[in-house]
């Protein structure tokens, strides 16, 4: 294996670089300069020492996004202890099952997460420390209290003139040592630990810095608007923004599709990255009314003006982006077919990346320039990606793939890392896809999800959802299968059904509708029998998949 640098020095590093300028702010609240985020992590460090946490020891996280959630990480990692995010939507009997799995010594905990919480469920927790002022919620350790309550005499005496750039020194990582364990949204029931080592964090970071470095510089400003527990937010937004010297802003509320379009207008972000469903919402409701009207087709049709007129929208659209942005990237889900296609025809610039928690993220990815409609991209840097069975390019099979970013395995389950890792180290992603030529690999969805049409054809339920979803009046939708038939699960546009008022009667007519002009596209096989309507909206995973074995 290369020799691969401590990962904890690009932390250092950037602290002591970045010195004085901001690095962290909670959106419309406080901001944290890097020699602020400094101090802060070396009062935990002497709050971890003094409190009887040892190099290895497990430190469990879970709250909302915010300045002080990404200080006790950065804390944890360069400590030497391993963090363990956990998802803040997880319920409260989900958070407690995953600290006393993954054996967490400490606990920080949001405000939101503190109330709902039973310490007598988690036994063997020596202290739960609350996120916003990093006072003891709860300590087992007379240890843990009293360097909780002389913290700041200990640190003056550590630093008794002042804290400098040259006091700040941290853990040096090894490549195969584990760095955290980060538990899956788990759709199919009880989520895995994924055990993630300090080589696959640097893994996507040199990527990240080889690929986009050079067009978001020390001092841009990034928005994180995906959950820090999840990799894909964690790596990308925040990990190579913070080692990028970036100013990054938390979104510490519930990040609605108003608020987000609201912010991106404020921070003006150099990147952003996202989730399908935010994107697609914000052009749905913010750029589509403004230009789907009949003077504007008539002009996009004028080859004479039609390049104007999309250079013109292009730049709507960017400006609801906050008009800095190098590039949108995607992930986590595939983006829908008539965004992409829309985007792409004014070339905006989008991309579509693919990966998984335990590839910690990343697996494809293609620089717009490069990118190609219905694709996730290219192999990443440091990793080997093929079709399992495919003989030539274009067969459908299992995506595989291996190398430095791929997992050690799951945290006290050998059954299922020896089921995920065959004996040639090729992850097994569950996806189904297909690779081109010049190796853009296309998903054409979950193992899993796949169903069997009556004569033994495969049906794709994501494919026939891409089509109905952009159709009238549907705002999302889920295939199900039952005794044979395809039976579709819409969950209607009720704000524009209530500006057209109409009735369920007009709703139900309006669905009849789409599947017959949706069918009308479909082999014989996979036509849907029947639309039913969904009055809430389906439940999603934090990365917005919707939950579907609870429709099955």
């Amino acid at each position: 294996m290369k020799q691969i640098p401590s990962f904890n020095s690009y932390i250092e590093t950037s602290i002591v670089k970045n010195w004085d300028q901001d690095a962290l702010t909670d959106y419309r609240g406080t901001t944290l300069q890097y020699k602020d985020v400094a101090r802060k992590i070396e009062k935990l460090h002497i709050l971890f020492e003094n409190g009887g946490v040892s190099k290895g020891d497990k430190i469990a996280l879970c709250g909302r996004n915010s300045a002080n959630w990404a200080v006790a990480f950065l804390a944890t990692l360069t400590y030497g202890a391993v963090a363990v995010p956990v998802l803040h939507e997880f319920n409260a009997e989900q958070i407690h099952n995953i600290v006393n799995h993954s054996e967490a010594k400490l606990l920080f905990v949001g405000d939101v997460v503190a109330t709902c919480i039973d310490c007598d469920q988690m036994p063997h927790l020596e202290g739960i420390i609350n996120v916003p002022d990093y006072s003891l919620h709860l300590s087992r350790s007379e240890q843990l209290t009293y360097a909780r309550e002389h913290l700041n005499a200990m640190f003056g005496s550590k630093f008794p003139k002042y804290f400098r750039k040259e006091h700040v020194c941290y853990y040096k990582d090894s490549a195969e040592e584990l760095a955290l364990i980060n538990y899956t949204s788990g759709t199919t029931g009880f989520s895995k630990g994924v055990m993630l080592p300090y080589r696959a964090l640097w893994g996507n970071l040199d990527f990240c810095m080889a690929m986009l470095g050079d067009h978001v510089p020390s001092g841009s400003n990034m928005l994180s608007i995906l959950p820090m527990a999840h990799m894909y937010g964690m790596a990308i937004e925040f990990i190579f923004g913070f080692c990028q010297g970036c100013h990054l802003f938390f979104l510490t509320r519930l990040p609605s599709p108003a608020i987000i379009a609201e912010a991106f207008a404020e921070v003006r972000p150099a990147i952003i990255i996202s989730v399908p469903l935010v994107i697609e919402k914000i052009i749905r409701k913010k750029v589509f009314p403004k230009i789907q009207n009949n003077a504007v087709r008539l002009l996009m049709q004028m080859p004479v003006v039609s390049k104007k007129v999309k250079r013109k929208i292009c730049e709507e659209v960017y400006k609801a982006f906050g008009g800095l942005a190098y590039e949108v990237i995607v992930g986590g889900a595939a983006l829908n077919q008539e965004v992409e296609s829309f985007l792409k025809t004014i070339e905006f610039p989008i991309t579509v990346g693919y990966g998984t928690t335990e590839c910690a993220p990343l697996i494809t990815f293609s620089d717009y320039h490069d990118f190609v409609p219905g694709s996730c991209g290219t192999p990443v840097t440091h990793m080997e990606v093929k079709i399992s069975g495919a003989k030539q390019s274009g067969d459908l099979g299992e995506i595989v793939t291996r190398g430095l970013n791929v997992m050690q395995g799951y945290y006290k389950n050998e059954e299922a890392t020896r089921e995920a890792i065959d004996e040639e180290g090729w992850y097994h992603t569950g996806d189904l896809g297909v690779m081109s030529e010049d190796g853009h690999v296309f998903i054409k969805g979950r193992k899993k999800n796949m169903l069997l049409g009556a004569n033994g054809q495969n049906i794709y339920p994501e494919e026939i959802e891409d089509k109905l979803n952009s159709m009238a009046m549907v705002s999302e939708s889920l295939i199900v299968q039952r005794d044979n038939r395809l039976v579709a699960l819409v969950h209607p546009d009720y704000d524009g059904a209530g500006e057209m008022a109409f009735t369920n009667q007009d709703l139900q007519e309006v669905m009849e509708n789409n599947r017959q002009e949706l069918n009308a596209g479909l082999p014989a096989y996979s036509k849907i029998s029947a639309i039913e309507i969904h009055v809430e909206e389906f439940a999603k995973t934090p990365k917005k998949s919707i939950k579907r074995y609870l429709y099955k």
